[in-house]
């Protein structure tokens, strides 16, 4: 190998990589090379891990088993997007015929999904009140098709905390798998697989990554379950990218300590808020929503608030504000929304790391 043009392609990768590295090691490549073709034979056989990172790579597969493990689940899988990793748990359960029952309180992204996309595989879902669990029973026995039963452990954005055990129970008497969207609790609050569901999905793209630098989803839960989702990212192109995987794994590193501080001021924040406004919050989490009084013109509000950005999402290390009726619940009609009570004075708060006192003084001088 003598021409530079050779070297430079060659020379890097044919180095024998021997380093103990601290961290998992960023594996950035779409395929795996093989030294014969009876190794190559050998992979679909059975005896080799990685072929192209479209299938499985060291970094998304380490992200699904360290979500799982967290989870209290045995096996997950890495996907693109929260998003991703919802439609990936969801094709795992029904096929075209089937039904879903899904609360009506959902992210609205996950509402336009299950509502507008999933119909044209041939799945029909029934939106309802997940408080009233004998609504939800009733539901089930006049519709035996219902095969899926999903809901989110806090709601998105009232932050109605779901009671998964009771939701779970309903397994015992109906052909149903039970789905729980985990994203606002996260793992450091509650772990639904533990409680009896099925299936349990994140948008890795909030909490667990944690620093608004990446996309990404993960579903967590039963292994048979799991074994097809995996084949649903592969064969649908769901799939994560290594740098992804690997972004989110170094946030998850520091997952409890942030939690502990961005639920610490929460809880500050909706004490703060009470009298101001109306305020839903559970006692647990990061996320804040308010209703604003009329009195308050909105579009004044957000530009008052200074250092606290306005962003369409949450849970990164810094506080924001989002606006649910403009965003997350934009693509609902106005009857929608109107029932499930996003009006144009609600505000949904992601609570940083930020000193307290100092995200205290920038709400405050909103109000003024």
């Amino acid at each position: 190998m003598a021409s530079i043009e050779t070297k430079s392609v060659h020379t890097a990768t044919m180095k024998e990589r021997t380093i103990q590295s601290k961290v998992m090691p960023l594996y950035q490549t779409s395929a795996f090379s093989f030294s014969s073709l009876e190794e190559l034979e050998g992979y679909y056989e059975g005896n080799g891990t990685y072929l192209y990172s479209r299938t499985a790579n060291p970094n998304t597969d380490a992200l699904g088993q360290t979500v799982a493990d967290l989870e209290k689940a045995p096996k997950g899988v890495s996907a693109s997007s929260g998003t991703s990793a919802i439609l990936a748990g969801i094709l795992s359960v029904v096929k075209a015929g089937d039904h879903i029952l899904a609360a009506q309180d959902v992210y609205g992204g996950t509402f336009h999904l299950l509502k507008e996309e999933l119909i044209l595989m041939g799945v029909q879902v029934h939106f309802a009140d997940f408080s009233n669990i004998s609504k939800i029973e009733q539901l089930l026995i006049d519709t035996p098709e219902i095969k899926l039963v999903f809901s989110e452990s806090i709601t998105n954005p009232f932050l109605r905390m779901e009671d998964i055990e009771v939701l779970c129970q309903l397994k015992r008497h109906y052909d149903v798998r039970v789905m729980i969207d985990n994203t606002f609790a996260t793992p450091y609050t509650m772990t639904p697989y533990s409680l009896g569901a099925d299936l349990v999905a994140h948008s890795a793209t909030k909490y667990l990554g944690g620093h608004s630098d990446v996309t990404a989803g993960v579903l967590v839960g039963d292994a048979h379950l799991i074994d097809i989702a995996e084949k649903r990212v592969v064969n649908l192109g769901l799939n994560l990218s290594p740098f992804e995987a690997w972004l989110t794994i170094r946030g998850i590193k520091t997952l409890a300590l942030r939690m502990k501080t961005q639920t610490e001021n929460a809880q500050a924040i909706a004490a703060f808020l009470e009298g101001k406004a109306r305020v839903w919050y559970p006692g647990v989490g990061a996320i804040v929503s308010f209703e604003l009084p009329e009195a308050i013109e909105v579009s004044q509000f957000f530009s008052s608030l200074g250092w606290i950005k306005i962003v369409p999402t949450l849970a990164g290390v810094e506080t924001t504000v989002s606006y649910p009726y403009g965003t997350s619940h934009r693509a609902l009609s106005a009857e929608e929304k109107e029932k499930i009570g996003v009006t144009r004075q609600v505000i949904r708060l992601s609570a940083g790391i930020e000193g307290i006192e100092d995200i205290l003084e920038q709400l405050g001088g909103a109000f003024v």
